[in-house]
């Protein structure tokens, strides 16, 4: 029954000030007009619904409008609509809708179709429920109204096809020198895989002395992977990624506890599915030169 609540509100808070994002702007005037006349029709169908009204919910389809809700419902005609808004306001009250308008296309100038994403939140303050959904508004004597609503799973954003490059990295990975040094980082995938997270720790003889945290992530103005770090001894920094074949050239900015700014080149380089290495060169601190650190071997342990 939530479906039913997610893909009608929809549609009609269109522009209506519940959104996170603001509506596509409209291709003409005529259209800005029309626009406007869609979001009357949102304040006056959130009137209805949160006075639990289906009957006035239920008028805003055409007579012959349908719903289809995700898991395949077919909800034909205003008098099926109504009857299920009047089974649904009888179990749940007190519900807030957002919508976030992904597009509005006037495909003639009395048929628009929107696509979107809308959430419910329950009174109790929990997880707003979800739902994608695609909606035809026709124009009839004059009036607005729903002629088609079908609405889809939510899938969250993700940006895994930017990233999906540094998959094989995901997992432990250590080093061991041989004067007792070991270096450690981790890799995995942050939820909807928007983010890599990574953590790393260098000890020596056990003993820990240095660690901190590193997020990868896609920059979608520069069009480019970058990272951002925080060391334990509260150095931080960012970095940009780019690949060269089977190596990652990682340009670094770091500043350091005592404010001086650090920059280097890292390149990883993977090997297989098993290995990898790491060098660091070009490194200076407040621009002046400090030596490079030589190419070290990492094994994938988990």
């Amino acid at each position: 029954m939530r479906s039913v609540v997610l893909c009608c509100i929809a549609p009609l808070v269109l522009a209506a000030g519940l959104s996170a994002r603001p509506a596509p702007a409209a291709d003409s005037n005529e259209n800005a007009a029309e626009a406007a006349a869609l979001k009357k029709n949102a304040e006056a169908f959130i009137t209805a619904f949160d006075k639990g009204d289906a009957k006035a919910v239920a008028a805003f389809w055409t007579a012959d409008g349908d719903y289809v809700d995700e898991t395949g419902r077919h909800m034909k005609g205003r008098e099926e609509i109504e009857k299920t808004f009047t089974e649904f306001f009888s179990e749940n009250k007190g519900l807030k809708a957002q919508i976030h308008t992904e597009s509005l296309r006037f495909v003639t100038p009395d048929v628009a179709v929107e696509d979107g994403v809308t959430s419910v939140t329950e009174p109790d303050g929990g997880p707003p429920s979800r739902a994608s959904y695609t909606v035809v508004h026709v124009k009839k004597d004059g009036q607005w109204m729903l002629s088609s609503v079908h609405d889809a799973p939510y899938a969250p954003p993700s940006n895994y096809e930017h990233l999906k490059e540094l998959e094989w990295a995901i997992g432990d990975w250590t080093n061991e020198s041989d004067k007792g040094e070991t270096a450690q980082i981790s890799f995995e995938w942050a939820e909807n895989q928007n983010f890599i997270h990574g953590t790393f720790a260098v000890t020596f003889k056990n003993i820990k002395v240095n660690g901190g945290t590193q997020t990868i992530g896609w920059d979608p103005i520069k069009k480019q992977l970058r990272s951002w770090t925080f060391d334990e001894d509260g150095a931080f920094g960012e970095a940009t990624w780019k690949r060269d074949d089977n190596r990652w050239v990682i340009k670094t900015e770091l500043v350091l506890p005592d404010g001086k700014k650090f920059a280097s080149t890292n390149i990883v380089t993977h090997v297989d599915a098993d290995a990898i290495t790491w060098q660091s060169k070009d490194r200076t601190v407040d621009g002046k030169p400090v030596p490079d650190i030589k190419e070290i071997k990492m094994k994938r342990t988990k």
